[in-house]
């Protein structure tokens, strides 16, 4: 007796899984990379905003080749109001007018062929805080990346705080706290103007350029730090830290 055909189906295997080609796949993972990279900075900008950095990659850098570095936080109220205004003067004096980049200071660093500078605070401190020195493509596209996210996220006084207890005032001496200590045996909140402006005019060289002994370029620049400030204040320019 011939057995009848059954009419069941028989059970279907599984299609196997499409085999993503190599280039795909490398895409898959970079876009993934960025994604991660991405919300890791937003993660630390936000915790920035309230939470003080504790080092940087500089003072890391630093403190390896010299055996150790000075640095304090000194906050906004401990500091005098004259230091900010001459580290603006000095450093950027449209930090005010501004979301993060000086396009009339790149416009004129691109008419002088690239030999004059044209960072930002903001710039400075997304350099300083979250990447590394140097002047390599990488890291100069980072900076164009953050530098727009901390202007958003941080008040311009949060920034410029961070900045005066980041920055290099002497070889190994970090922020305005150990600057004051270091160069005028005083308090960040007891610094005059013609004190801070000495700080904030060794600020581009601050392993050339002394602060307690001044030379005669640096007591030139400090004048004219000084002339700035006292201008800055007057025309409105330091209105969005003060």
């Amino acid at each position: 007796m011939t057995r009848k055909p059954s009419s069941r189906k028989s059970a279907s295997k599984p299609a196997p899984a499409p085999r993503l080609r190599p280039g795909r796949l490398i895409r898959r993972w970079a876009l993934r990379g960025v994604i991660g990279l991405g919300a890791l900075i937003l993660f630390f900008v936000l915790l920035f905003a309230v939470v003080n950095p504790p080092t940087t990659f500089t003072m890391l850098a630093e403190g390896r080749r010299l055996g150790g570095v000075e640095q304090e936080w000194a906050d906004w109220d401990e500091i005098a109001p004259v230091v900010a205004r001459s580290i603006v003067a000095a450093e950027d004096a449209n930090y005010c007018l501004h979301w993060g980049f000086d396009m009339r200071a790149i416009r004129a660093a691109m008419e002088a062929g690239g030999n004059r500078g044209a960072s930002t605070l903001s710039q400075q401190v997304v350099k300083n805080v979250f990447l590394w020195q140097g002047r390599s493509w990488p890291r100069k596209a980072l900076e164009a990346i953050i530098t727009p996210v901390v202007e958003t996220v941080w008040t311009k006084r949060r920034i410029l705080e961070v900045y005066m207890n980041v920055a290099e005032f002497d070889e190994g001496v970090f922020g305005v706290k150990a600057a004051a200590q270091n160069a005028f045996d005083t308090t960040p909140d007891r610094l005059t103007a013609v004190q801070a402006a000495r700080l904030a005019a060794v600020l581009p060289d601050p392993k050339e350029r002394d602060a307690a002994n001044p030379g005669s370029f640096t007591r030139r620049r400090a004048a004219s730090i000084m002339d700035g400030a006292n201008t800055i204040r007057a025309d409105g320019r330091a209105a969005c830290f003060e």
